[in-house]
């Protein structure tokens, strides 16, 4: 499928993350009615969201209802044609990590994490009828593990994030993470780059070791009980506890950038903030906490955005029953409606609906940083 002549198995994994994906996404422009040139890049070759759109109708499933079409080729501007070919991507649910700017803009970073995750959704490859895929060669993955993969390859670490209890183990991508969030807090003289074979069991734990103490050290992180070698075996608890708090920290600190009010941003800040801005617009709602079960159908956050950004909830199409069906529907609309206005939303909808405290902060948290933040400056910018 994606070999060319004379390539091999072998040939295909050498490949570098980048190149494996504008693999994929060439493959199936070549099957597509596509007659553009070939994409080479997520910078300038994807900006006049052409090759996304084909890209986006050859991959969806031919029962899948709605189906996606090609409406956004009948845009002449470039914003509005890369607003339209997302809202194509939103029938697949796939809507993830780009803005309509961010496409326009060539964000190569977030458009690399917009193809991966329809790599990872859509893949829509054929399984040759001489391969068998062995159970042990599928790896589940949970809701929670997505979000903060997703989230992290949106960051631009390098190397590109697949599954996080094996990637992780040498620490590279959590000291760029750090690094990022707090610049200056690793001493990447420490910093085991090349691993040598003989020793390369003894270098990652170094890493790990050393990645463990910046975490209670510098960056102030609860990492009761957790030790450099639960980071090296892939440990699902202790790494997971490790992520959340790094992906709340980057939150945090993109708040505490934006807001400018001289003092960090917690979550009561985030709530205080959060129910001053629904009583500023005239909204009845309001929260207690990220565990508030009126957050469950979705309200609270479509008032909240409609409070930053007046007009832009369609309350018509907000369910009333109390029922999973209805509240889904409901998240789902409010994700999609967030990232429309510009929200850096890495939560699913599932987890507004089960009221999951850690990323239903995060939720709250990306809109706070989206009303502090200047029209059309996007949070890479």
């Amino acid at each position: 499928m994606l070999l060319k002549d004379g390539e091999s198995k072998e040939d295909l994994l050498k490949l570098t993350k980048e190149e494996l994906l504008l693999r994929w996404f060439n493959y199936h422009l070549a099957r597509s009615a596509y007659s553009g040139r070939e994409v080479k890049n997520f910078g300038n070759d994807i900006k006049d969201s052409v090759a996304y759109s084909h890209l986006l109708k050859q991959i969806c499933p031919s029962n899948h209802r709605p189906m996606v079409t090609l409406a956004p080729l009948n845009e002449n501007d470039l914003n509005r044609r890369a607003e339209a070919m997302l809202t194509e991507a939103e029938k697949l649910k796939a809507r993830d990590f780009v803005t309509a700017n961010d496409v326009v803009s060539g964000n190569q970073k977030l458009n690399m994490a917009f193809v991966a995750n329809l790599f990872n959704t859509y893949p829509a490859l054929d399984v040759p009828e001489d391969v068998t895929i062995q159970d042990e060669d599928i790896i589940e993955e949970t809701r929670e593990e997505k979000t903060y993969r997703n989230w992290m390859n949106s960051m631009g670490v390098n190397p590109y994030v697949n599954y996080l209890y094996t990637d992780l183990q040498d620490c590279l991508v959590i000291f760029q993470l750090y690094d990022m969030i707090k610049p200056g807090s690793v001493d990447w003289n420490r910093v085991v780059k090349k691993f040598v074979p003989i020793k390369i069991k003894f270098q990652k734990l170094d890493n790990c070791n050393y990645a463990v103490d910046i975490g209670k050290k510098v960056m102030n992180f609860k990492l009761v009980g957790i030790q450099g070698s639960n980071l090296l075996d892939g440990d699902k608890t202790f790494t997971l506890a490790l992520v959340w708090q790094l992906m709340r920290a980057y939150t945090l600190a993109m708040l505490d950038k934006i807001a400018g009010q001289g003092h960090p941003i917690v979550e009561n800040g985030i709530i205080e903030w959060t129910n001053n801005k629904l009583k500023s617009a005239d909204k009845k709602t309001f929260i207690n906490n990220f565990q508030d079960p009126v957050i469950s159908d979705s309200r609270v956050i479509c008032d909240l955005i409609d409070a930053i950004k007046p007009g832009s909830v369609q309350y018509d199409l907000l369910k009333t029953e109390n029922t999973n069906e209805a509240k889904m529907e409901n998240a789902r609309y409010a994700v999609s409606i967030a990232r429309k206005i510009g929200a850096r939303v890495f939560a699913l909808p599932e987890d507004i609906v089960e009221v999951k405290q850690k990323l239903v902060m995060t939720i709250f948290a990306t809109l706070m940083i989206q009303d502090y933040q200047p029209p059309q400056v996007s949070l890479e910018q």
